[in-house]
C-alpha cells in the first residue's frame, strides 16, 4: 500500500514538473486535442462543406476572444460586423467560381464596413463587461505590469483612429489568413489532404516544439517575448511538421509525383515549423503588450481558440502558395 502511494506521489510530482515546464495542464491539453482532432476528422470524412462551416465557427469564436482581449485595454472592435464579414468572406470564397477575386473584394469591403462600425463604437448589452471582468480577475498582476498600457489609471480611452486601426488589423489577421485555408480546398483533386496539411501540420509542429522544448530546450529563442520557446523546440517543430508532411504525401500521391516533388515535404516542414513558431511569438507579443496570459478560456489546457489557431493562420498563406506553385 505504501509502495503504491509512493509511486502515485512520484507520478504526480513528475506530472507537475511537466506542466510547469510546458506551461499548461497536459492531461487536459491532450484530452482537448483528442476531441478537436475527432471533430475535424469527422467533418472532413463527412463533407468538405462541413469543414468549411467548422472553420467559420472557429473564426467566430476567435473574433469574440479578441473582442474581449482588446476590451481589457479599452480598445473596441465591432465584433458583430466582423462576424458577418468574416462568415461572408470565407463562405463566398469557397463557393464562388472566382475564389481569389472574391476573397480580395470581400476583404476590401470588410475593411471598409468594419472601419465604419469601429468608428461608431456601438455596444449591445453587458455581456462584454462581464467577460472583461472575468478576464481581468483571472490575469496575474505581473502580466498586467508588463503591459504597455497603464492599467492603474482605470478605464482606458483611445482615439477613434485607434479603434479603427485595431479593427483593420483583426480583419487582416482572422478572415484574410483564414481565407487561405479555404482557397487551398478549391484547387486540384486533394482537398482533404490540403486541409490536413493546413490544420494538422501546424498543430503537429506545435506538439513537436512543445516536447522538444520541454525535454531538450536549453537555448532560449526569444526570452523576452516567450521565455518557454527554445531553439531546440524550433528544430523539433520543423522535424515533426516534416514527418507529418511525408506521411500525408505517402497516403495521397502516387510514385510518379514523388519522383519530381520529393523535396516538397521537406520544404513544407521547414516553412510550417518556422512560420508557425513566428505566429506563436506574434501572439505572445500581443498578449504581453495587452497584459494577459491567454487569449481565452474555451479550450481546456490550451487557453483560447486564438492560442490554438495562431500558428495555423500564420502558416496558411505559405502552405497555400506552396501547394499552388507545386501543382499538388
Amino acid at each position: 500500500m505504501a509502495y503504491n502511494e509512493q509511486l502515485q506521489a512520484e507520478a504526480e510530482e513528475t506530472l507537475d514538473q511537466i506542466n510547469k515546464k510546458t506551461g499548461r495542464n497536459m492531461p487536459q491539453a491532450i484530452g482537448t486535442a483528442v476531441v478537436l482532432v475527432a471533430i475535424i476528422v469527422g467533418c472532413l470524412l463527412f463533407s468538405i462543406d462541413l469543414f468549411v462551416l467548422l472553420v467559420v465557427v472557429f473564426m467566430i469564436l476567435a473574433l469574440w476572444e479578441l473582442r474581449v482581449d482588446f476590451a481589457t485595454v479599452g480598445l473596441h472592435i465591432p465584433v458583430i460586423m466582423l462576424w458577418i464579414c468574416s462568415a461572408f468572406t470565407l463562405i463566398a470564397t469557397y463557393y464562388s467560381p472566382y475564389h481569389l477575386i472574391t476573397m480580395s473584394l470581400s476583404i476590401v469591403i470588410a475593411i471598409m464596413l468594419v472601419s465604419i462600425a469601429a468608428s461608431a463604437k456601438l455596444s449591445f448589452g453587458n455581456r462584454l463587461s462581464l467577460a472583461v471582468a472575468g478576464k481581468l480577475s483571472n490575469t496575474d498582476a505581473s502580466a498586467r505590469l508588463e503591459s504597455s498600457f497603464n492599467h492603474e489609471g482605470g478605464e482606458q480611452h483611445h482615439s477613434r483612429l485607434s479603434h479603427v486601426a485595431v479593427s483593420v488589423l483583426t480583419v487582416l489577421y482572422i478572415p484574410l489568413l483564414a481565407s487561405c485555408i479555404i482557397i487551398s480546398l478549391t484547387f486540384n483533386e486533394h482537398p482533404v489532404a490540403h486541409a490536413i496539411m493546413l490544420v494538422f501540420l501546424p498543430a503537429l509542429s506545435d506538439t513537436g516544439g512543445l516536447f522538444a522544448g520541454a525535454w531538450l530546450g536549453k537555448h532560449k529563442l526569444s526570452p523576452r517575448i516567450s521565455p518557454k520557446k527554445s531553439v531546440e523546440g524550433l528544430i523539433g517543430s520543423m522535424l515533426f511538421a516534416m514527418a507529418g508532411a511525408f506521411a500525408v504525401f505517402a497516403c495521397t500521391y502516387e510514385a510518379s509525383t514523388w519522383s519530381t516533388r520529393w523535396w516538397v515535404p521537406i520544404l513544407a516542414g521547414v516553412l510550417i515549423g518556422a512560420v508557425g513558431t513566428f505566429g506563436d511569438l506574434c501572439a505572445s507579443m500581443l498578449k504581453r503588450d495587452i497584459g494577459i496570459k491567454d487569449m481565452g478560456h474555451l479550450l481546456k489546457g490550451h487557453g483560447g481558440v486564438m492560442d490554438r489557431v495562431d500558428s495555423i493562420l500564420m502558416s496558411a498563406p505559405f502552405t497555400c502558395v506552396l501547394l499552388w506553385i507545386t501543382g499538388l
